[in-house]
């Protein structure tokens, strides 16, 4: 562990305390700093002087930033949390309605929003303690059976949650994992196993002089399917795809989820290919990036044409190796083209599972009465929800068990009524 020197800082510590609450902010939006990058930053400080805004600014930037994709993270809270030229005295009283005007912006950049929400964290709760307010009557309440806010944001619906609500939901997707159910091929390995290897042994044997001292044994290779995302951006499904994609882009970027390869695809009056977009680890950013890309976002909804597009031009290249097709999407077609059956079908036969999320199970009296989705649900494995949190992380148990005869034949039943 590093020893380091006693620092010659002001007697009354407002540097200190200020690098300290700017590294706390800079964690809450995303960046791993721990407390010796902190003394790093605030012996940099004291060694290169805070005349100059610029060297300050590279001297923080220096101790803090070690990855290209936080140098927008930094750059935003260092905007927003020295903005006040007399930072060291009267910073904290000019940041909360700043700070407060960039979150509410709604074409305020990804690594901006990140920021300003970071910077509002705990504010309130800090400078509580100093206002005076006079006494009020205090009332007891039952709590008892209330749930906690975590488990409340678990079963409200997206389209039902505020701005706030819904970022405090993404950050309880962006930690939320979706294990891989292993593959038993048919293909073997030379290892411990219960087949014995006839070859092996007899090529062991004729290097010891024709002794067979013990038969050598293979066992079935195991690997790992490809998970394929197919997401529904028409009007109807904005707010549900964007917190679907939310949960993708956490489970593409965390390591040890066990997928060989994971494909996402948006699809709306076109279908476009967003897997590269996906791949940055800034979550922000890599929405933003999709979005662009996907110039059909909010629009029409053409199923069949997209599938189509899907099976004819990118089946064999992603669905190989048994891969899993997750599906999300209210089924509402407005495709003039015939053959949306068929052509989910052809998908399903193509993929080891196909499971639909759609939202529009969150209702009791749901009946597949609509014309894709009586034509789409006889070819899936599953038929879940996937309005909330809830659903998503049932994900895990759609793949565990791939199918529910009963539930499927109770929707069955509904449609044929």
């Amino acid at each position: 562990m590093a020893e380091y020197a006693p620092l010659n800082l002001p007697a009354d510590g407002k540097l200190a305390h200020n690098i300290t609450w700017f590294a706390r902010a800079l964690r809450k939006a995303g960046m791993p700093l721990g407390s010796g990058r902190v003394i790093d930053a605030i012996r940099a400080v004291e060694a290169a002087g805070f005349t100059s805004r610029t060297d300050f600014y590279w001297a923080l930037h220096g101790c803090f930033v070690s990855r290209p994709e936080h140098r927008a993270i930094f750059s935003q809270v260092f905007r927003l949390f020295w903005h006040d030229p007399k930072y060291l005295e009267q910073m904290m009283s000019f940041m909360q309605p700043m700070v407060r005007g960039v979150a509410e912006k709604r074409d305020a950049r990804p690594a901006e929003k990140r920021a300003s929400e970071a910077l509002l964290d705990g504010v309130e709760r800090d400078t509580a303690k100093d206002i005076d307010r006079p006494e009020e009557t205090e009332f007891e309440i039952d709590a008892r059976q209330t749930a906690s806010t975590e488990e409340r944001l678990r079963t409200l619906d997206f389209e039902q949650m505020s701005t706030d609500e819904m970022a405090e939901a993404k950050r309880i997707l962006s930690a939320m994992t979706l294990p891989v159910p292993p593959i038993i091929s048919r293909r073997t390995e030379a290892r411990a196993g219960p087949r014995p290897d006839w070859r092996r042994t007899m090529q062991i044997s004729a290097r010891r002089g024709g002794e067979i001292a013990q038969i050598a044994t293979r066992r079935p290779r195991v690997r790992l399917p490809n998970l394929v995302v197919l997401c529904d951006i028409s009007g109807s499904m904005s707010q549900y795809s964007r917190a679907v994609l939310h949960f993708v882009h956490a489970v593409s970027n965390t390591k040890g989820q066990g997928w060989a390869q994971l494909h996402a695809f948006t699809f709306g009056t076109s279908l476009t290919n967003i897997t590269r977009h996906l791949g940055a680890r800034d979550v922000d950013a890599a929405l933003a990036a999709a979005g662009a890309q996907a110039q059909d976002w909010s629009g029409g909804t053409r199923i069949t044409t997209a599938l189509r597009h899907f099976n004819r031009d990118w089946s064999r290249r992603v669905l190989g190796q048994g891969a899993v097709v997750v599906l999300i999407s209210d089924g509402l077609d407005r495709d003039p083209d015939a053959g949306l059956g068929r052509e989910t079908q052809r998908l399903a036969l193509s993929c080891r599972q196909l499971i639909w999320l759609n939202p529009l199970l969150r209702f009791d009296a749901f009946a597949p009465k609509a014309r894709g989705i009586a034509e789409m649900l006889p070819h899936v494995t599953s038929f879940r929800a996937g309005h909330n949190i809830a659903a998503l992380s049932g994900l895990a148990e759609a793949l565990a068990r791939p199918s529910d005869p009963g539930e499927k034949q109770r929707l069955m039943r509904a449609m044929s009524q």
